[in-house]
Order: structure tokens, then sequence, then C-alpha cells
């Protein structure tokens, strides 16, 4: 008896210290033990459904791990009153700021150069300074793989697509949802319509409707952060495939799947190595190995067989065995703009991607 005694006792420590073994993990005390406050600048709501809410979501992960208090800021216009809000953050304590928008670079530029010992995060950036980071993901990775569902589903052949702006960032899911589709699919079409804004409500209504109700498309999918397309679909009986977050349950009888972001996954390192005094700044455009970009779970709306077609491509990508980008891919006039064997170059698909590729059709909205 006195044997199994001790070793319950000795089960019991070691319990127990697996515990504050697991604590310490998730708060490090020797960087965590003081509160650090972050300022975040939102260009839209925190509970949009979307681009500002997967930010949200993100960082306030991150703030569990790190010990940190997240003040944020909704709505904040692309002017200088930007700085202004900024400046107040890092009077009122915060040692990093984001920004969650590519039109606050040049207000950033500025704030940063007077404040060399606070932090910047700037979400789909592109200046460069000793105290700026940059940062976006290669969602088009994602975004391929969610052409291959929308392939596989549908019955029409049409498939819709709702874009805000034709700039390089939006051109590359356009071309990389087509290449999903038309390499389990070559007969499909993606059908895209211009929105010219990122969250208007009307106008993306505007635009599925005539998708649906002009050109027939049957799966409708998104680049905007509004969730107009998916309220048209979920009406009008056709399937979605969302954008930013997972909604599917918002939408039980329409939704297939998203692209979605994990933000945790470059918040939580990244404000990490400041808190460890390890700061670098730099860019980021981090792919699917990284977990930063994801493909929500397929719902039950998808057809059979689809999962495991969309499982074997996506082993393909995190391996790096397969890029999607990967010649020869010819465009909607015929011309091999990529040649066989060869890579789009990184600064090309971030900086000068103007073109489309095969069974893309362009309309005004």
């Amino acid at each position: 008896m006195k044997k199994i005694a001790i070793i319950a006792g000795v089960i019991i420590v070691c319990i127990i210290a697996g515990i504050f073994l697991i604590e310490g993990k998730k708060l490090n005390t020797d960087i965590t033990k003081d509160t650090t406050k972050v300022g975040f600048l939102y260009n839209g709501e925190v509970d949009d459904k979307g681009w500002g809410q997967s930010h949200y979501e993100g960082i306030n992960e991150s703030a569990k791990l790190l010990n940190l208090e997240i003040v944020y800021e909704e709505n904040v216009p692309f002017d200088e009153s930007c700085m202004d809000i900024m400046k107040r953050m890092i009077e009122e304590g915060c040692e990093v700021i984001i920004c969650n928008s590519f039109d606050y670079g040049k207000w950033i530029v500025q704030v940063a150069e007077s404040y060399p010992d606070t932090v910047f995060l700037h979400a789909t950036g592109t200046e460069k300074g000793d105290n700026i980071t940059t940062y976006f993901g290669r969602m088009y990775q994602m975004r391929y793989l969610s052409g291959v569902v929308a392939a596989m589903q549908t019955d029409s052949n049409n498939i819709g697509y709702v874009a805000a702006f034709p700039i390089s960032e939006v051109n590359r899911g356009i071309n990389a949802f087509t290449l999903g589709v038309r390499s389990v699919n070559k007969d499909a079409t993606v059908h895209v319509i211009w929105t010219e804004s990122w969250t208007d409500y009307d106008a993306n209504k505007q635009a599925a409707e005539k998708l649906v109700n002009e050109i027939g498309v049957d799966v409708i999918t998104m680049h905007c952060d509004s969730v107009a397309p998916l309220d048209v679909a979920e009406k009008k009986g056709i399937w979605s495939i969302g954008y930013n977050i997972d909604n599917s349950g918002y939408y039980p009888n329409s939704f297939l799947t998203a692209p979605v972001w994990s933000w945790e996954k470059f918040y939580t390192p990244q404000i990490e190595k400041y808190l460890q005094g390890k700061y670098h700044s730099g860019n980021y455009w981090e792919g699917s190995d990284s977990g930063l970009v994801e493909l929500a779970p397929l719902t039950s709306n998808v057809k059979y067989g689809i999962a495991e077609v969309v499982e074997e491509k996506k082993k393909m990508i995190d391996s790096g065995s397969y890029d999607v980008f990967y010649g020869p891919v010819t465009d909607t006039d015929g011309n091999i703009r990529i040649p066989e064997g060869e890579n789009m170059p990184d600064e090309v698909m971030l900086n000068s991607f103007n073109w489309y590729v095969e069974g893309v059709k362009i309309y005004e909205q």
C-alpha cells in the first residue's frame, strides 16, 4: 500500500507540474508578465463577417497568448485623421500599431518616422521602414482550391465572381480560382462583374443578382468585404463560396466553403519577437504551409468526391511540389503568358497582374 501511495503521489505531482508547464507555454512570464498595449485601425467594422472580423478574431487570439490589451478604432478614413488616431494611441501607451488596409500606407510612414520606438504592422502594405512590417498571405492558393470545389459542384458550367477592383490582388485571385476550375472542368466559365467597392452592400448585391438572373450562374464566389453575394445565393437557391471567414453557419442551404484568414498565425509570432527584443522589420507573403491562409471545412452541401480531390491538390501546394501559376498558362486571347516549366515571379503576381487566364469572362456592372 505504501508503494502504491508513493506512485500515486508522484503521478499527482507530475500532473500539477504539467499544468504549470502548459500555462508557462501559454504565457511566458518573462515577456508577458506585464500587459502590452496594441492599437488597431480598421477600415471597416470588427463584426462585418469578413475582412475586419478576420483580423479582429486573429488579434484577440494573440492577445490571449501574449497578455495584450487591444484598443481599436473602426471605420478609420484614409486621410490625415488616421495619423491623429495613431498618434493618440501611441501617446496613450500603445507599443504596436496595426492597420488593416493598403490605403493607410503613406500615413503610416509619416507617423513611423516620428515614433521610431513604436512598431507598425501594415496588412497588404508595401512601404519600408526600420519599424514598419508589411504582410499578406498567398490567398490565391486557397482561391485555386475553392475553384476546384466550384467546378465540381456546378451543373450549368457558369460560375459567378463578384469582384471589387481590377487590381493585382483581385486579378490574382480571379486567375487562381479559374485555374482551379479549369483543372477539373474545362467546360466551365468564370463570369466576373466589377463593383468598384469593397464594402458597398448594394453594389455587391446588384452584381450578384445580375450574375444569377442574366447570366445563369449556379455557383457564386466573391472578392469583396460585403456578404451581399452570400445573401443573394441563399435567397436564389444557388451555391456560394465565401471569403475572409467561415460564414457557413449563416447560410446553411447554399454555403460550400471559403478561403479564410487565420491572422493569429502572423500576429502572435511577430508580436512575440517584439516582446523578446528580437523584432526586425520586413515584408512577408505567407503561404498555405504557414496556416495563415486556409480553406474553410467543406460543408455537407458539397457533392460527394470533391473533398478527396481538394485534399490531394492541397497536399501538392503545401509540399511546394506544385505552384498555382506554373506554366503553361494561357490568357483569354490564347497567348501563352507563362511558358511550360516556368513559375510566375512574385513581383509580377504582386504588382503587375493585369491579364486574365483562359476561362474568364469580364462584364461591367
